[in-house]
């Protein structure tokens, strides 16, 4: 089976958010897999992904008294394509987390959920994809996706 594969490596500066948007929903688009509304969903998750790495790299950056726009640090993007799926893997360098220590979030329907404004975007991540996975530890964190082909819709039927 035939795997194409798009690598970026950006400094862990948000300056870089909307490239690497640009970049997954671009490569998803080559060949087109996913209506435009699953390329929508995954833009948001790299968005959410990628902010949650830069806040990472950052405070880890402050903790050690380094500015971290010349500290080379950086975050990747590895985004797969294959006949019935597109893979985003996301990584950083930063001190890690861990990801079953979260809070658990007010349903949708409670209206405190109005209230709260940081901390839905691990929620958004598995909420959007058809499968996600996160590995972190003290030397960074790995947010792995994947969003399904949609299935071809018959000649006619439209």
């Amino acid at each position: 089976m035939k795997v194409d594969v798009v690598r970026i490596q950006v400094p862990a500066l948000p300056e870089y958010l909307s490239l690497m948007r640009m970049v997954v929903a671009g490569t998803a688009r080559i060949d087109p897999l996913l209506d435009d509304e699953r390329v929508d969903d995954l833009r948001v998750i790299v968005s959410e992904a990628c902010t949650n790495a830069i806040e990472a790299v950052q405070a880890r950056a402050e903790d050690q008294g380094v500015d971290v726009a010349s500290s080379g640090a950086v975050v990747s993007l590895e985004c797969r394509l294959s006949a019935s799926r597109v893979e985003v893997v996301i990584t950083d360098e930063a001190a890690g987390f861990d990801p079953a220590a979260l809070d658990v979030l007010p349903a949708v329907t409670d209206p405190t959920r109005l209230r709260i404004e940081r901390g839905l975007g691990i929620p958004l991540i598995r909420a959007l994809s058809d499968e996600s996975s996160i590995r972190s530890g003290p030397d960074g964190t790995m947010v792995k996706v994947a969003l399904y082909a949609a299935a071809p819709v018959p000649p006619g039927i439209r």
